[in-house]
C-alpha cells in the first residue's frame, strides 16, 4: 500500500469526509486483523485508520496538504517542526496566520494547539472549545445461521455513555458559582517556553486545573460527579443484512459515546457473531451437508431428501455412489452481501451400514457376497468388513 494517505484510502484529494469514511470503511472490511487472512492485514489497517483520522480533521488534512505527507510525518515524529518548514519566514499565511518560529515540543496534538489556537479543548481565551466528536463503541451480537440467511431486524440493549440528563454535559449545576481558573487566567491552555540545544521550543498544552474550561465551578453535578457524562441502558434496533459472516461489523452511526463541546456522538460498531449449526458447515458463501444414505441406495440409485435452508429438496443419487462422494446443488448456499448472487450447497454422503440384521436380509447379503466370488465371514460379518475397507 502506498504511504500517501489519500492512495491508501483510494480516495481523490478533493474528496469530502462522506467519501473518506466510506473508503476507511470498505478498507477496514477488507483488512481487519480480525476478519482478513492477509498476513499484512494489521499493518495495512493501521496506515487505513491513521489516513482516515488525518483526512477527517479538517486543521490536520490542511497542514498535511500544505506540507506533503513525508515533512507531515517527520513533524509528527518529532513533535514539531523545522524552522524553514514553510520556506523562508516560515509558513505564513494560510489557515496558520503568521510563520511558524522554533518547532514545538509536546506531540502532535501540541503542535497544532499552538499554531490553531487551543487545539482540543482549548479554553475561551485560546480560541474556544473546539467541538469534538464522540468516540466510538463496540459490542457484540450473535445470530443465528438462518438469521444470516435471511437477514432480520435485531433488538438489543446495551449499556453506553449518555450525556448527563441533569446538567446536559456541562458537569456542574447551572446556578454554581464561577470564577476563573488561576493557572491558565481564563485561556483553558498553559505554554511553556524551554531553550534546547535544537532552539527555543514553545509546549502549548491544555490547562490540567479546569481541563480546558478556563473557569471552575463551586460545585459538581451530583449525578454524573462532574464528568458530564453516566451510563445507562439503550435499547436500539439493527438491520443485519442477508450473508453476514462471522466477524464482520455493522455500523450504527451516532450511537456511540457523547461527543465534546456540542460535537456530535461517536458511531457504534456491532461485531456480528453467527451461530453453529447442527446440519450445516460454513465456508464463505457456500454451505456443508453430510447426508447419510443406505447401502442399496448407494448400490442401485436413489432420489433422497436433503435439507437446506429453503427447506427440503431432492437430490438424486446415481448408482453405484461411493461414500464421501459430494454432490452440488447450485445456488443452495448464502447469499452474498450487497446481493452479487448466491453461494451453493455441498451434499457429501455417507453409507450407513446396519448394527444388525435379521435372517433374511443376512442370507440375501451372503448370496450377494458369494455371487461376486467373495469368501463370507460369518463371525465377522458382511457389514463389519464394508466399514472396515470405507
Amino acid at each position: 500500500m502506498s504511504e500517501d494517505f489519500y492512495e491508501v484510502l483510494g480516495v481523490s484529494r478533493d474528496a469530502d469526509e462522506d467519501e473518506i469514511q466510506q473508503a476507511f470503511r470498505q478498507k477496514a472490511s477488507e483488512y481487519h486483523p480480525d476478519v482478513s487472512d492477509d498476513p499484512d492485514a494489521e499493518e495495512k489497517f493501521r496506515k487505513a485508520k491513521k489516513a482516515k483520522e488525518v483526512l477527517t480533521d479538517e486543521e490536520k488534512r490542511q497542514a498535511y496538504d500544505q506540507m506533503g505527507h513525508e515533512r507531515f510525518e517527520q513533524a509528527e515524529k518529532r513533535g514539531g517542526f523545522d524552522q524553514g518548514a514553510g520556506g523562508a519566514g516560515g509558513m505564513g499565511g494560510g489557515p496558520f496566520g503568521g510563520g511558524m518560529g522554533g518547532g514545538g515540543g509536546g506531540g502532535f496534538e501540541d503542535i497544532f494547539e499552538q499554531f490553531f489556537g487551543g487545539g482540543r479543548g482549548g479554553g475561551r481565551g485560546g480560541g474556544g472549545n473546539r467541538p469534538q466528536q464522540g468516540r466510538d463503541i463496540r459490542t457484540g451480537m450473535s445470530i443465528t445461521l438462518e438469521e444470516a440467511y435471511e437477514g432480520v431486524s435485531k433488538e438489543f440493549t446495551i449499556e453506553r455513555p449518555e450525556e448527563c440528563p441533569d446538567c446536559g454535559g456541562a458537569g456542574h449545576p447551572e446556578d454554581a458559582d464561577v470564577e476563573t481558573c488561576p493557572e491558565c487566567n481564563g485561556q483553558g491552555q498553559v505554554t511553556q517556553v524551554q531553550q534546547t540545544p535544537l532552539g527555543r521550543v514553545q509546549q502549548t498544552q491544555t490547562c490540567r486545573r479546569c481541563g480546558g474550561e478556563g473557569e471552575l465551578y463551586s460545585e459538581e453535578c451530583s449525578t454524573c460527579g462532574g464528568d458530564g457524562v453516566v451510563r445507562q441502558e439503550a435499547t436500539l434496533q439493527v438491520d443485519v443484512p442477508a450473508g453476514i459472516q462471522s466477524g464482520q461489523s455493522l455500523r450504527m452511526e451516532r450511537e456511540g459515546a457523547p461527543g465534546e463541546n456540542g460535537g456530535p456522538k461517536g458511531d457504534l460498531l456491532i461485531e456480528v457473531e453467527v451461530e453453529d449449526h447442527p446440519e450445516f458447515e460454513r465456508d464463505g458463501a457456500d454451505l456443508q451437508h453430510r447426508h447419510a444414505i443406505s447401502f442399496p441406495q448407494a448400490t442401485f440409485g436413489a432420489t433422497v431428501e436433503v435439507p437446506t435452508l429453503d427447506g427440503p429438496v431432492e437430490l438424486d443419487i446415481p448408482a453405484g455412489t461411493q461414500s464421501g462422494e459430494r454432490f452440488r446443488l447450485r445456488d443452495k448456499g448464502m447469499p452474498r452481501l450487497r446481493g452479487r448472487g448466491q453461494g451453493d450447497l455441498y451434499v457429501d454422503v455417507q453409507i450407513v451400514t446396519p448394527d444388525s440384521l435379521n435372517k433374511e436380509q443376512r442370507e440375501a447379503l451372503e448370496q450377494f457376497a458369494e455371487a461376486g466370488g467373495e469368501e463370507v465371514d460369518v463371525d465377522r460379518g458382511f457389514f463389519e468388513k464394508l466399514r472396515n475397507s470405507l
